[in-house]
């Protein structure tokens, strides 16, 4: 080590004497094991600073061994330089190193190595952080992997953010310190707390409503230990409070209970979203995401709805007389537009059907087939923007993004009537879809009250037909007691729609799965990257949630 830490093998532990002003008096590093058929603890004997020399093929278990140790003793001593050049990024490491030490006020660290698992080193960080005459203690668990330099042929570290902490993505920092933003408690609309403990899915949303209203509700700022992100406009991730600082209360729309059957349903299905707002006035209910990226797509998302969008479709041809629920409506096994040929999945087909049994079956020829009609490439972007609010700049409280329902021409147009094309919407979009088809108006979804910051929320340019709603709502409760929803919707109560979607996605083993439904003032929507037929994920998460009777305000 580039004299900063003079290390020996004491015990199988090896013991780093740190330099350096105030950075700590020890730290411990524990054997991460080797391939000399000693067993943990017996140590590997030897500098453990230095690394191979330059090799070639597979990394073995043994220079993945001494690289990690080597590795680790210099960072837990603190000494960036000689961590960064064990490293395969040297530049982005010794800065994340001595950012660790000097920027997250850390005194003291305690690392020790889990078991090896061949070129992969588990390991546990024990760090003391000092600010302000205040210490504690900050403990996690990561991993590293050894891989041979391109050039140098050595085993290095592979530099990851994630090395320093597990949460830590690229471009992201870890500072310490008083925060720009004071914290907050938010509560529901019943003034119960609502905290990232009880609701991990709201971690993103809490952060928000403190950036956004912390400074502007009265608290003031204590000390933390945050995740600064790599984008100015992301929300920091605050990992351990320092000092209390005296929050301010945030009430929100949100439905401690309707949130937590949005929870429980969200985890049983990976890669999946749910949203539910209230039709009467677009409180938002409840968002839960489970995600591995940990991306609010529930509020932020942007991928083709599928058949949920045969909702807004349905209200176009309603509106203008080209369609109603009770005349039929020809559903054949496939239909040609734009030179593209469509077909109904598994090729079904609906002799004689009416509108309404062709919309609760998802028959998509029997919506493509009306294009012709209808005369019009900008039909279903008006009614999407002018009925349902879709493509206004909707401010909800925090980030969200709003859908897009584009113009198109041929083959894309008919690919929009059902949901695919270049039409994009997340479960918040398509929950207030269902809303506004349940109310039939328009009210643009809202987390916070807009009379909290004087935001001005977003309006649509008309309402839609009283006529529209009444066969809208008829052909969802349909397709909720014997269409395509049924199975999902059976065990939810009261009065009762919805409407099934799978997205097809290029290059996706399996279609998206898309759900959405209404009961009573609820209405939610659902989507499964890749979760297949709508019913049979997404659908499961909105019945949940539906049924769910503390979620009904």
């Amino acid at each position: 080590m580039n004299g900063a830490a003079k290390g020996a093998i004491i015990g199988g532990v090896f013991l780093a004497m740190v330099g350096g002003a105030g950075y700590g008096v020890y730290a411990l590093v524990g054997d991460a094991g080797d391939d000399s058929g000693k067993g943990p603890g017996q140590g590997v004997g030897g500098d453990t600073s230095v690394v191979a020399a330059k090799g070639s093929g597979p990394i073995t278990d043994k220079e993945a061994a001494q690289a990690a140790k080597a590795f680790l003793a210099a960072w837990a001593a603190g000494d960036e330089r000689a961590a960064a050049d064990l490293t395969n990024n040297a530049q982005a490491a010794q800065s994340a190193v001595s950012d660790f030490k000097y920027k997250t006020y850390v005194t003291k660290t305690v690392i020790t190595p889990g078991r090896q698992d061949g070129a992969t080193v588990p390991y546990k960080v024990e760090a003391e952080i000092t600010y302000e005459g205040v210490t504690k203690p900050l403990a996690y668990e990561s991993q590293l992997t050894v891989v041979r330099g391109l050039t140098s042929g050595k085993p290095l570290v592979d530099w990851q953010a994630s090395v320093i902490h597990p949460q830590l993505q690229q471009d992201e920092k870890l500072r310490a310190g008083a925060p720009a933003s004071p914290p907050v408690k938010a509560v529901d609309r019943n003034g119960e707390e609502l905290t990232v403990e009880k609701y991990p899915s709201l971690r993103l949303v809490l952060d928000e409503l403190r950036e956004t209203y912390g400074g502007k509700a009265g608290g003031k700022t204590g000390a933390e230990v945050w995740i600064e992100p790599a984008t100015a406009n992301a929300p920091k991730r605050t990992l351990l409070t320092l000092v209390e600082g005296e929050p301010s209360t945030i009430k929100t729309y949100l439905d401690a209970k309707a949130q937590a059957a949005a929870e429980k349903a969200v985890a049983k299905y990976p890669e999946s979203s749910v949203v539910a707002v209230q039709p009467s006035n677009g409180h938002i209910l409840a968002v839960a995401n489970n995600r591995k990226d940990g991306f609010n797509a529930a509020m932020q998302g942007a991928r083709a709805p599928g058949s949920t969008m045969k909702i807004v479709t349905a209200a176009m041809l309603l509106d203008r007389g080209k369609a109603a629920a009770d005349k039929p409506a020809e559903c054949v096994k496939e239909a040609s537009w734009g030179g593209r040929s469509f077909h109904n999945l598994g090729n079904f087909e609906l002799p004689g059907a009416s509108f309404a049994t062709s919309f609760a079956k998802s028959c998509n020829t029997a919506f493509i087939k009306q294009i012709d009609d209808v005369k019009d490439d900008s039909a279903l972007s008006k009614e999407a923007r002018e009925v349902f609010g879709i493509g206004l700049d909707w401010k909800t409280g925090v980030k969200s993004v709003d859908g897009k329902v584009p113009e198109a021409t041929g083959a894309e147009a008919a690919a929009a009537y059902i949901g695919q094309g270049q039409i994009t919407m997340n479960p918040l979009n398509v929950a207030s879809i269902t809303a506004t088809a349940r109310s039939g108006r328009f009210h643009q979804p809202v987390l916070v009250s807009p009379e909290l910051d004087g935001r001005t929320v977003a309006t649509a340019q008309r309402q839609m037909k009283s006529s529209v709603r009444q066969q809208l709502v008829s052909m969802m409760r349909l397709t909720a007691t014997s269409g395509t929803g049924a199975n999902a919707m059976r065990p939810v109560g009261g009065d009762k729609g919805a409407k099934t979607g799978s997205a097809e996605v290029d290059g996706a083993g399996s279609p998206d799965s898309w759900f959405t439904g209404f009961s009573d003032d609820v209405a939610a929507a659902a989507m499964v990257e890749g979760g297949g037929h709508g019913g049979d994920a997404a659908g499961p998460i909105v019945a949940q949630v539906l049924n769910s009777s503390a979620s009904r305000p």
